[in-house]
């Protein structure tokens, strides 16, 4: 809705790295990541996964590389998908790591203390090294290492930062500084304390995500939760939403988290009331179509669907389009009254308002382009005076 006086979230200041073409970390926006659920070596399977999440907002994509094989087929994805930056996921072979890395990678996730020995961890580094690519450590409460849950008696926030420090030391050794970490459990408060208490003690960047947090439902809510309150104190530079379901329903919940916090804005954000027995129309079925019709738009705009008089007029007027239930029902654009619909021709009207609204906003934006290039033009050609 309107934008005018919401809360502006101060970030914390970390180093910036890059993963391909996309920045983590500094003032960059926060990254939303997924990972692929196919098996990496069915290559035409995973690029079409890999597509259809950065299609829905994907910024990286991670795939597993389990197998010196899967690292060759991973060779392969990246030939169709070079413009995507993409993240070797490894454990314990530091063979595969390597070989993902000559193979493309734009970021290995990898464990140092996990590979076997320094000699091991001196490869790994200097073909990151050689390659210019970031390494992820990813500690996990479901493998802390055994002397830590001897030590803990059980995962806690603060065995989980003493997992990472060892990891991240072994990389300092290196003199790799190149580095992002994630801290996640599937509490809510254990991975948060986690993370606020690491953000203190180094300065790059975090990789948010709630493991194993469920399935769409449950884990979109841990998720929202554990990621909301961490990211609205300033934590975070990319994060992961890890849900038992697609991985492009990971994507739209990773948005959808970041448009609450007003951190990024991509594509349609609907207003809906519940709707009650007052709707003059079926609320949730519009929303439900006017959703899957507005898939294709990345462009951010506010619409605002709500079903009578009482909180229609108030709601729609703040939003680019709006509808207020009425006999018929009113459609606001920029403030104003500027149509009515009748129930059965309402949805259609909605969408094409809205198609109307984004390319008459990308056509000012192109004029805008070319009248500035006049204005350079001219500056740069002498004057009478000049003459």
């Amino acid at each position: 809705m309107a934008m005018t006086s919401h809360h502006r979230i101060l970030r914390r200041k970390s180093r910036p790295l890059r993963v391909g073409r996309v920045t983590v970390g500094g003032d960059a926006p926060i990254a939303v990541q997924t990972m692929t659920n196919t098996d990496t070596e069915d290559v035409s399977a995973t690029v079409a996964q890999i597509k259809a999440c950065v299609k829905a907002g994907a910024d990286i994509v991670r795939v597993s590389v389990p197998t010196l094989k899967a690292a060759e087929a991973f060779r392969e994805i990246k030939k169709q998908v070079g413009y995507v930056p993409l993240v070797a996921d490894i454990h314990f072979n530091y063979k595969c790591a390597i070989a993902a890395a000559e193979a493309g990678a734009d970021c290995l996730r990898i464990n140092p203390g996990n590979i076997g020995g320094d000699r091991k961890v001196a490869e790994v580094v200097a073909c990151a090294k050689h390659h210019g690519i970031p390494i992820r450590i990813g500690v996990n409460a479901g493998s802390l290492e055994a002397d830590l849950q001897e030590k803990y008696g059980e995962p806690n926030a603060d065995a989980l930062v003493e997992s990472a420090l060892r990891h991240i030391e072994i990389l300092k050794r290196h003199n790799f500084e190149d580095f992002k970490v994630s801290l996640k459990a599937s509490e809510v408060f254990m991975t948060v304390f986690a993370y606020r208490k690491l953000a203190t003690m180094i300065d790059q960047p975090l990789h948010l995500g709630i493991t194993e947090a469920g399935g769409a439902r449950a884990g979109a809510v841990k998720s929202a939760i554990g990621l909301g309150m961490l990211l609205a104190e300033g934590i975070g530079d990319t994060i992961r939403v890890s849900l038992a379901a697609d991985p492009v329903e990971e994507v739209k919940v990773g948005w959808d988290i970041l448009k609450a916090l007003h951190l990024r804005s991509r594509g349609i954000n609907l207003v809906a009331c519940p709707s009650c027995s007052r709707q003059n129309f079926d609320v949730i079925k519009a929303v439900q179509e006017l959703e899957s019709r507005f898939e294709d738009i990345d462009e951010p705009l506010d619409v605002a669907v709500i079903g009578c008089v009482v909180n229609g007029p108030g709601e729609a007027r703040e939003a680019a389009i709006g509808v207020a239930g009425g006999y018929p029902n009113s459609i606001f654009v920029d403030g104003k009254i500027q149509h009515k619909a009748h129930n059965a021709e309402l949805v259609d009207v909605l969408e094409r308002l809205v198609r109307e609204k984004i390319a008459q906003r990308r056509a000012a934006r192109a004029n805008g382009g070319e009248a500035q290039e006049t204005r350079a033009a001219d500056a740069t050609r002498p004057s009478d005076t000049q003459r």
